[in-house]
């Protein structure tokens, strides 16, 4: 398994990855609403990639993109020591340690550039990932109430934080 910085050449190959990772249905989008075309995400990508407080990793195995984290980074003088994580891995990949690697990968980096908190959300019923979070040290913060519809019934979040460097 390999894990490195996502490349404008990674484009079609992560409009697949995304649409499999919306079918578990814990994602923002809802499975099949996803509609971003390979140029739109190439443009997405060089996006990314000029911002110095913004990383995105993806993890390879089997000659295929498997899962990936972002880390987007404040672009204000109050936040840009903070950063939102977006994580998702293929079902058929996890529990392989393959989450935990990025996750080590991205605290490093936050530490390399100076973000001192990382924080992300996760749906409530979403237990393995939130499980997850905990494991690698993210705390709850709050929940956020009714924050998402999902098959028409409102659903909530938790939003989990994480101090670096302290």
């Amino acid at each position: 398994m390999i894990i490195r910085s996502i490349a404008e050449s990674d484009a079609e190959n992560f409009v697949e990855l995304s649409k499999e990772i919306d079918a578990s249905g814990f994602m923002l989008h809802d499975p099949g609403e996803r509609d971003t075309t390979i140029e739109q995400q190439q443009k997405s990508i060089e996006r990314i990639l000029t911002e110095k407080n913004t990383v995105f990793l993806v993890a390879e195995a089997d000659n295929k993109l498997v899962g990936f984290i972002a880390a987007f980074g404040g672009k204000l003088i109050r936040n840009k020591h903070s950063a939102y994580l977006v994580l998702g891995i293929l079902e058929a990949y996890q529990g392989q340690g393959i989450a935990t690697k990025l996750f080590q990968r991205i605290f490093e980096w936050a530490k390399e550039v100076g973000i001192s908190r990382l924080e992300l959300t996760v749906i409530k019923e979403n237990i393995k990932a939130f499980n997850l979070y905990r494991k690698m040290g993210f705390v709850v913060e709050g929940e956020k109430v009714n924050s998402l519809m999902i098959d028409g019934k409102p659903v909530n979040e938790y939003y989990l934080y994480k101090l670096i460097g302290t």
